[in-house]
C-alpha cells in the first residue's frame, strides 16, 4: 500500500476533522450544566467520551464504512449504491431507498446546526478576557454572523484552496489541544484511569435514567463523523485514516485535561476556556483567535461533505439539476454548489438569531447526527450480510446498537430544540419525495414511444420527408423508450434533418466508470451515441460529441409545460422551473439549441 504524503494528511486535518476537533470547546461545558461535577461523574463521562470516539468514529467510520467504499467515495448514497444491487426483494429495496433519503435529509439538518454551535461557542470565549466579561450576547451573535458569512464566501475557492489554507491552522490547533491537555493531566494523572470502561459502566449504575439521557450530550464529542465519511471523495481514504490517529490523540488529551482541571476545580462554567486561562493568561487571546479560526474550519467539514451528497443526489435523479462548479482540474470530486452554499448560509444565520446561546444550540444538536449514524450502521449490517462477512456483521451490529442508544437518548431533546434538525431535514426530504414521484408521473404522462414503433414511423417519415441540411441532436435516457418530443418534432412537425443523432445518457450504479459508443446508421439518417458514466463522474458532453466526430447544426431538447390543480405537482413544477435546464446544466451551445415544449396535465 502507498502511504499518503504528509501534505495530504495535513489537508485531511484541515478539511475533514474540524468538527470533531472543535467539539472539546463545548462538549464538557454543556454536559456539566446537566450533571453535577462530582469525581465519579467526571471519571464516568470521560470514559464514555473515550469509548464513544473508539466505537462511533474509529470502528464505525475509519474501519468499517471506509472499508466498504472500494471507489474512494463516501456517504449514505454510496452505501445505497453498494447495497441495492445485492438485494432482490422489491420491498427491502424500497425500505433502504427511503432510509437513504432520510439519511441525506438528516445530514443536511446537521450541516445547519454545526457551523452555528461551533462558531458561537468559540466567540463566547471572549467573555474570559478581563474587561470583556459583560459583553452583550447580541454583539457575540453579530460577530458569529459576520464569521459565518466569511466562511460561506470562502467556499467558492473550492476544496483544494480551502484545505491548503485551513490544514496548517488545524495542525496548530490539534497540537495546542494536545499540549494544553497534557499539561493539565500532568497535575492530576489519576484521570488516565478513566479510559477503563469500568467507570463508564459505574456511571450508568450511579445515575440511572439521567445517565442514559446524558448520552444525548456526550454524543457531541463524535459530531462530524458522518461528514468525514462523506468527505472521503475529496481526499481519499488513507489520508483521512492516518490523520484520524493524530486527531484522536489530540482531542482525547484535551478531554482528559479538561476533566483533570474539573477534578481540581469543580465550580467551572467552561473547563477548556478556564483551563487555558489558568495555564497562561498571556497566551489566552492568541488561543482564542486560534479557536475561532478552528471553529470556522469545523464548519468546512460538513459544508464540503454536503456538496458531495447533494451532487450524488442530483446525478442519481433524487434532486433536480442544480448548477455545479468543478473547482479542481485534477480531482473530479471537488465541487461547489452555489445554491446550496447560500441556502445553508441563510439557515445558519437564522439559527444563530433564533437560539442565541451555544447551550441552547446543544439541545438542538445530536438528533440528526445519531439518526444518520444509525442509518449508516443499518446499511453496513445489510451489506456485510449480503457479502457473508460475518465478523464485520458482528462489529457493525455492535456499533449500530450504540448508535441507536445514542439516538434514543437524543429524542428527549425534541421539545427543547431537537425539533429544529427535524424541521430542517423535512425540507430536503419533502423535496426529494416530490421530485422523484413527480418525475415518475411526468414520464408516464408523456407517453414515450417504444423503440420498434419509433423505428417503423421514422423509416416511413425519412423516405417521404424533405430533409433539412446538416445534423440534428436529440437526447433520451435510452432508446428503449423514445421521448415524446422527438416523435412530435419528426412526425407531427415533419422536421427531419439529413443526419439525426439520438444521444442517450446512462448513469450507472457505480460512482465511476466512463465509456461511450457511437452506433452509426441504425437506419438511414439515424445514429445513436450511447454514453455511460458513474454517478460521481463529471462529463464534458460537448467534448464527447466532438470526439465522436459529430458536427451538429441544431440541438433539440424536451421541455414540459405542466398544467395541474394538485398542490404537490405545483411544487414539482416550481422546482423544475427554478432549476437549470438540461441544456444549461451541460453547457450546450445556446445558439444551436431549440426547446420543444410539450403540454402535460398532471
Amino acid at each position: 500500500m502507498v502511504h499518503p504524503s504528509g501534505n495530504s494528511i495535513i489537508k485531511a486535518a484541515g478539511l475533514v476533522f474540524g468538527d470533531i476537533g472543535t467539539s472539546p470547546i463545548y462538549t464538557l461545558a454543556v454536559l456539566f450544566l446537566f450533571l453535577p461535577a462530582s469525581p465519579e461523574n467526571i471519571m464516568g463521562t470521560i470514559s464514555l467520551v473515550f469509548w464513544t470516539l473508539i466505537i462511533m468514529v474509529t470502528i464505525q467510520y475509519t474501519i468499517l464504512a471506509m472499508r466498504l467504499s472500494e471507489t474512494g467515495e463516501g456517504g449514505t448514497l454510496v452505501l445505497k449504491g453498494i447495497l441495492l444491487p445485492l438485494l432482490k426483494k422489491p420491498s427491502v429495496l424500497a425500505i433502504f431507498t427511503l432510509l437513504a433519503t432520510l439519511g441525506i435529509s438528516l445530514m443536511i439538518g446537521e450541516c445547519v446546526i454545526t457551523p452555528a454551535i461551533s462558531i458561537l461557542s468559540a466567540v463566547e470565549g471572549i467573555r474570559q478576557i478581563p474587561g470583556l466579561e459583560l459583553i452583550s450576547q447580541d454583539w457575540l451573535i453579530f460577530l458569529a454572523i459576520i464569521i459565518a458569512l466569511g466562511l460561506f464566501l470562502f467556499q467558492k475557492r473550492g476544496t483544494e484552496g480551502v484545505s491548503k489554507t485551513f490544514g496548517p491552522v488545524m495542525v496548530v490547533w490539534f497540537i495546542t489541544l494536545f499540549v494544553t491537555g497534557a499539561i493539565s493531566v500532568s497535575y492530576s494523572p489519576e484521570i488516565l484511569g478513566a479510559l477503563n470502561p469500568y467507570y463508564a459502566i459505574q456511571f450508568f449504575l450511579n445515575n440511572g435514567a439521567m445517565g442514559f439521557f446524558s448520552l444525548s450530550l456526550i454524543v457531541l464529542c463524535a459530531t462530524g463523523a458522518e461528514a468525514l465519511f462523506a468527505d472521503m471523495g475529496h481526499l481519499g481514504r488513507e489520508p483521512i485514516q492516518y490523520a484520524w490517529g493524530f486527531v484522536f490523540i489530540a482531542v482525547l488529551f484535551s478531554y482528559l485535561g479538561q476533566a483533570a482541571f474539573l477534578l481540581r476545580n469543580t465550580d467551572v462554567s467552561n473547563p477548556l476556556f478556564e483551563m487555558i486561562f489558568s495555564e497562561s493568561q498571556i497566551l489566552y487571546i492568541p488561543f482564542l483567535i486560534l479557536m475561532i479560526l478552528a471553529t470556522i474550519i469545523a464548519s468546512q467539514a460538513v459544508i464540503s461533505g454536503i456538496f458531495s451528497i447533494i451532487y450524488q443526489a442530483i446525478t442519481t435523479h433524487l434532486l433536480p439539476m442544480l448548477p455545479v462548479d468543478y473547482t479542481s482540474d485534477e480531482l473530479r470530486t471537488q465541487i461547489y454548489i452555489n445554491t446550496v452554499n447560500w441556502l445553508l448560509c441563510f439557515a445558519v444565520i437564522c439559527v444563530l438569531i433564533i437560539f442565541q446561546y451555544s447551550e441552547r444550540l446543544a439541545n438542538a444538536y445530536g438528533l440528526a447526527v445519531t439518526g444518520t449514524m444509525s442509518i449508516t450502521g443499518s446499511f453496513m449490517i445489510a451489506i456485510f450480510l449480503c457479502k457473508r462477512k460475518y465478523l464485520y456483521v458482528g462489529l457493525a451490529m455492535l456499533v449500530t446498537l450504540v448508535d441507536i442508544s445514542f439516538f434514543l437518548s437524543t429524542v428527549s431533546k425534541i421539545p427543547h430544540g431537537g425539533y429544529l434538525s427535524l424541521v430542517i431535514a423535512a425540507v430536503p426530504f419533502s423535496i426529494i419525495l416530490i421530485y422523484i414521484n413527480g418525475q415518475k408521473a411526468l414520464y408516464k404522462a408523456m407517453k414515450p414511444m417504444s423503440y420498434d414503433q419509433f423505428i417503423k414511423k421514422y423509416t416511413r417519415a425519412y423516405k417521404n420527408a424533405r430533409h433539412l441540411r446538416g445534423t440534428a441532436l436529440y437526447f433520451a435516457r435510452s432508446l428503449d423508450q423514445v421521448p415524446a418530443y422527438i416523435s412530435r418534432t419528426m412526425f407531427n412537425n415533419e422536421i427531419i434533418y439529413e443526419e439525426n443523432v439520438i444521444i442517450s445518457l446512462d448513469i450507472k450504479e457505480e460512482p465511476y466508470g466512463f465509456s461511450w459508443h457511437f452506433d452509426k446508421k441504425i437506419e438511414e439518417g439515424l445514429s445513436h451515441l450511447s454514453i455511460q458514466y458513474g454517478y460521481m463522474q463529471i462529463i464534458d458532453l460537448m467534448r464527447i460529441i466532438r470526439d465522436a466526430d459529430i458536427q451538429e447544426k441544431t440541438i433539440f431538447y424536451g421541455m414540459e409545460e405542466i398544467v395541474t390543480n394538485n398542490i404537490i405537482w405545483k411544487i414539482f413544477n416550481a422546482l423544475k422551473r427554478l432549476c437549470p435546464s438540461f441544456v444549461q446544466y451541460h453547457r450546450l451551445p445556446s445558439h444551436k439549441v431549440h426547446g420543444v415544449i410539450t403540454r402535460v396535465e398532471l
